[in-house]
């Protein structure tokens, strides 16, 4: 299996996780991870890849579920502690969950799927009693954990990775960002997606760092927190250092002061898991002098391109490929664009997932003749770097001929003093094929659309102009902080 529970034997008493105000060393998270894998064993030698599904908020109690499930051969199924009933029954029901794993505080609100989908809820607190049964030899190349997508284009799929895929995806990052066991991050992510799983989570205690969890985001405290002088790493989606910036903007000049001189100390502060407005990156960078760096990832193949650690971290651009990960832009038929051309993001390596779980057509469609993960993002090289243009099905409009970035057009207006935050998207149209439309969250409830068509003029080409706005008091988004670009377009 992934080695991160035989590493942890070699940190013992340093502290792996802060949990609700209490300090966890590696050998705790250990036992009780050993603990979890004996409980759901029950009995049986190895679980031979049966699914448990678990909903437990980021906690210590959340990493020793998922680790004990891989150390007993089955595949972990994170559930999202946000999600309403009817999204977490679809993801016990479509992986075929054999165990649905519960914390004390959502014992109530699973209840009534036991009887709907007769999968037995098995409360927290017994799996964590102490046991010990002899555990299995898990070969890498076996079945670890289903993730959902988000669901921002379709249904969401399980995108099923195996052990050596995790193992890639940790190792990658753990190297380009330099990680070492005297860091300290705190996750205020959610843990059923890869960035707090394998960003935050793993690649700190594959390092022997230390982990804090903060289950509910609060900008208040995570400045008091930076302020302690204990974090050296620091990761979030761009929502969250907007919402940092804006308690910052109402601190008083001193504390201002101080809550910056706090921030400039950490080693490293990433952005991920949506497109990083520029705009944000540079009030951070003024207000911090922290250049926020900015990847490329997804479900699918974890992290694939990242701006460099010690190198330039080049505004609105994701860098490079990553150890062991092979990248191509290609056209519709599949063949290289040039430099400065747009193409689709094709990804090859040992972090790519295996398979979208239960869809054998849709995994055969999501990758080329010869091996490629289409992920159907578009990109250029530009420069040297790679910039992403936008998700062809989303972000791509496709207006009179041209394709035009949604990404673009968003950066140029956030640049407008009125502009808080917008989402461009594309509309139906007979004549154009698309036409541009944006939805715009502005401080100024009197700005004119004219005067506005008149300020992008100075800045984009006619043809990038949008043709629609909507105004509106905050965008739609998942829980991931992530634009739901579908439900932008039902507001027109």
């Amino acid at each position: 299996m992934i080695n991160l529970l035989e590493r942890a034997k070699d940190f013992k008493e340093r502290t792996a996780l802060v949990s609700n105000g209490r300090a966890y060393s590696y050998n705790t998270l250990g036992t009780a991870s050993r603990n979890v894998a004996s409980a759901v064993l029950n009995g049986k030698s190895d679980l031979k890849e049966a699914r448990i599904a678990f909903l437990v908020p980021p906690s210590f109690e959340y990493t020793a579920v998922q680790w004990g499930i891989w150390a007993a051969g089955g595949i972990a199924v994170p559930l999202c502690v946000l999600h309403p009933l009817p999204s977490i029954q679809y993801v016990i029901e479509d992986t075929q969950a054999t165990m649905v794993i519960v914390h004390p505080d959502f014992a109530g609100f699973l209840a009534p799927l036991e009887s709907v989908s007769g999968v037995p809820i098995v409360p927290l607190e017994t799996i964590l009693r102490e046991q010990t049964t002899p555990l299995p030899d898990i070969d890498k190349e076996r079945r670890a954990m289903i993730l959902y997508t988000s669901g921002t284009t379709n249904k969401p799929k399980g995108v099923v990775t195996t052990h050596a895929n995790i193992e890639a995806q940790i190792t990658a990052l753990v190297s380009s960002w330099e990680w070492q066991k005297d860091d300290y991050i705190l996750n205020i992510l959610p843990l059923h997606h890869v960035h707090g799983i394998i960003n935050v989570m793993s690649c700190a205690l594959w390092s022997g760092a230390c982990c804090e969890f903060l289950p509910k985001f609060d900008a208040q405290v995570v400045w008091e927190i930076i302020g302690s002088g204990r974090l050296t790493v620091f990761m979030a989606v761009p929502t969250i250092y907007y919402k940092l910036i804006a308690l910052w903007e109402q601190a008083p000049e001193e504390e201002q002061k101080k809550m910056a001189e706090s921030a400039s100390k950490l080693r490293l502060m990433v952005s991920g898991s949506a497109a990083l407005p520029v705009p944000v990156l540079e009030k951070w960078r003024d207000i911090t002098g922290q250049t926020l760096l900015e990847r490329y990832g997804m479900t699918e193949i974890g992290m694939g391109l990242s701006n460099s650690y010690s190198g330039e971290r080049r505004p609105g651009h994701v860098g490079l490929p990553l150890p062991s990960v092979h990248i191509r832009l290609v056209n519709a038929d599949h063949n290289p664009v040039g430099r400065n051309e747009a193409g689709e993001i094709q990804i090859k390596g040992p972090s790519v997932f295996k398979e979208y779980w239960g869809k054998p057509e849709a995994t055969k469609n999501a990758f080329t003749h010869d091996g490629w993960f289409k992920t159907g993002d578009i990109a250029m090289h530009n420069n040297g770097l790679y910039k992403i243009l936008g998700r062809d099905s989303v972000d791509i409009i496709k207006s009179g001929g041209y394709k035009i970035s949604a990404l673009e057009i968003e950066d140029v207006l956030r640049g407008h003093t009125a502009i808080d935050d917008c989402a461009v998207v594309g509309l139906p149209d007979e004549e154009w094929g698309e036409i541009i439309a944006a939805c715009l969250v502005t401080k100024d409830p009197n700005i004119e659309e004219i005067a506005l068509s008149q300020w992008l003029k100075a800045r984009l080409p006619s043809y990038k102009i949008p043709r629609k706005f909507i105004f509106t008091k905050e965008l739609p988004r998942n829980v991931l902080g992530k634009v739901t670009k579908n439900e932008v377009k039902n507001q027109f």
